[in-house]
């Protein structure tokens, strides 16, 4: 027996060596680096907005460059056709120094319903645009104003606007329209400069204040995280909340209380861990020890002396409970139970196995009843249906041994079906669970409802029970106990005695 200890410790070392040796080699597998932080993220979309917003003002600025441009034009041509009179004619060389001096090439107003051709030089061959400002929306003179920087050279356009007081109806004037796209080049090159410079300065404010309020804190979190995870044991990982009272400050916290209940959680279950694991090797070699003790006692009962006749029953009961604890212990520390091989079998010789097991079919003593019927089949794992309803029957033989000698001391175990579920109970005349241990029922090591006990037999029981998909529960009872285990059929069988059924109808 020793030799299984010794044999299982090089596998203990070596995955104890593979979770320090993963531990220590940092991130998790699935973890990814982020090939663009939060802060560059940040910083791109600062700029992109910055810059849109530019964009929403430097296209409305060039539409109301434009127009005072041709406004402008409109009204130095009108300034200009104060010179005719019509009294006299003016030179031809006079009327271009006219138009030169407004910039246009023909000045025509509309006064009394009649368009009058006030000055010309010498005109275009064709008119590009007619664009006429009295009635031209902010769309429109968005668009027109766009237009002019891809239109070609040498263009020529016709401009109607509203004359000064009592000049007539409209003024309209041909223009060329390089000088006006010249003037908008350098007026869109000033607009981009001065953009790009407050883009600059704006950008740099928001993304210095929004990296200093928000992602330094939050990588600082992410950061926090990330080394926390890599070694959860490590104290000196917990982040160390600061003393902000907005979000951010409150994650740090929320963040802090729980690395350091994880943190202490991990660090129990690991002293757990070993101290199971020294106390699994410990109780293996006391089992053997105290079978070997158990035999010795077991001889000592054919000795004819009255002391040791009256002694040797006390002492083999007590080793009984010894090795019966040490045995529970070590199937309690499996990491898990075997999955249960159901079958379909009689519940009722079942139960007088167990009876039999604990001896109580041999006994005077007590009143062991059997109230199952014969027909009664239950779909579960024989073993632990066997270990469920020992540990159950065994619990009320110790209930009721704390009564003996009172009236009718009774152990009784009874079932009945109710269409795919089986009810099991096992009642007996003892004393009843305390209420202090009805909270922590069937929780290891706390449930136990006698002194000295440990409470893994009821452990064990719930746990094969809900493997099974069934329930256990202690029914509320004036004198005595009653547990209930219902054990519900395998749903594949239900299916296929549902199709078999469907097939003889």
């Amino acid at each position: 027996m020793a030799s299984d200890s010794k044999a299982r410790q090089p596998e203990e070392n070596q995955i104890s060596d593979t979770a320090d040796e993963s531990r220590r080699s940092g991130a998790p597998s699935g973890r990814r680096t982020p090939l663009v932080g939060l802060s560059s993220k940040l910083l791109i979309l600062t700029i992109v907005f910055v810059m849109i917003a530019e964009v929403l003002v430097f296209v409305p600025s060039v539409a109301n460059f434009r127009k005072n441009w041709l406004v402008e034009r409109l009204a130095a041509a009108q300034i200009a056709s104060l010179a005719v009179s019509p009294d006299r004619e003016l030179s031809q060389s006079a009327q271009d120094d006219l138009l030169k001096n407004a910039q246009v090439r023909a000045v025509a107003l509309k006064r009394g319903g009649r368009r009058n051709l006030i000055l010309q030089s010498e005109m275009p061959a064709t008119i590009a645009g007619h664009y006429d400002l009295r009635t031209a929306s902010w769309a429109r003179l968005i668009w027109d104003a766009l237009a002019v920087y891809v239109a070609p050279s040498n263009q020529f356009i016709r401009v109607v606007g509203q004359p000064g007081f009592g000049a007539g109806e409209f003024i309209e004037i041909v223009v060329a329209q390089d000088p006006l796209k010249a003037a908008m080049v350098r007026f869109g090159l000033s607009i981009l400069g001065l953009s790009i410079i407050i883009s600059v300065i704006t950008a740099a404010l928001v993304y210095l204040s929004l990296n200093l309020l928000l992602v330094r804190p939050m990588m600082r979190i992410t950061h926090s995280m990330v080394r926390f995870s890599e070694n959860p044991e490590d104290a000196s990982r917990i982040i160390v909340p600061s003393d902000r009272d907005d979000e951010i400050g409150t994650a740090e916290r929320e963040l802090a209380h729980m690395q350091n209940e994880l943190s202490g959680m991990l660090q129990q279950k690991t002293r757990l861990a070993s101290l199971g694991l020294a106390v699994s090797k410990i109780n293996h070699d006391l089992r053997n020890i105290l079978s070997s003790a158990q035999l010795i006692s077991d001889r000592m009962g054919g000795v004819q002396d009255p002391l040791v006749q009256r002694m040797a029953p006390k002492l083999v009961k007590s080793l009984d409970r010894a090795i019966r604890l040490c045995t529970d212990t070590l199937k309690f520390g499996r990491a898990q139970e075997a999955a249960p091989m159901r079958a379909v079998y009689p519940l009722k010789p079942l139960v007088e196995e167990v009876g039999e097991s604990l001896g109580l079919s041999e006994t005077n003593a007590f009143d062991w009843r059997i109230d199952v019927p014969d027909a009664l089949e239950v779909d579960a794992d024989h073993d632990q249906l066997f270990r469920v309803l020992g540990n159950l029957c065994r619990n009320a033989l110790q209930a009721v041994e704390t009564q003996y000698g009172g009236s009718n001391p009774q152990i009784a175990v009874s079932a009945c079906r109710t269409g795919t579920v089986v009810a099991i109970e096992v009642r007996d005349s003892g004393p009843g669970v305390p209420e202090k241990a009805r909270a922590h029922l069937f929780e290891p090591f706390q449930g136990s409802a006698r002194k000295g006990g440990t409470g893994l037999g009821l452990a064990i029981a719930a746990e094969l029970v809900q493997a099974h998909g069934g329930e256990i529960v202690l029914l509320e009872e004036t004198a005595g106990t009653i547990f209930r285990i219902t054990i519900p059929d395998r749903v594949v069988e239900l299916r296929k005695s549902r199709e078999t059924v469907r097939a003889k109808g």
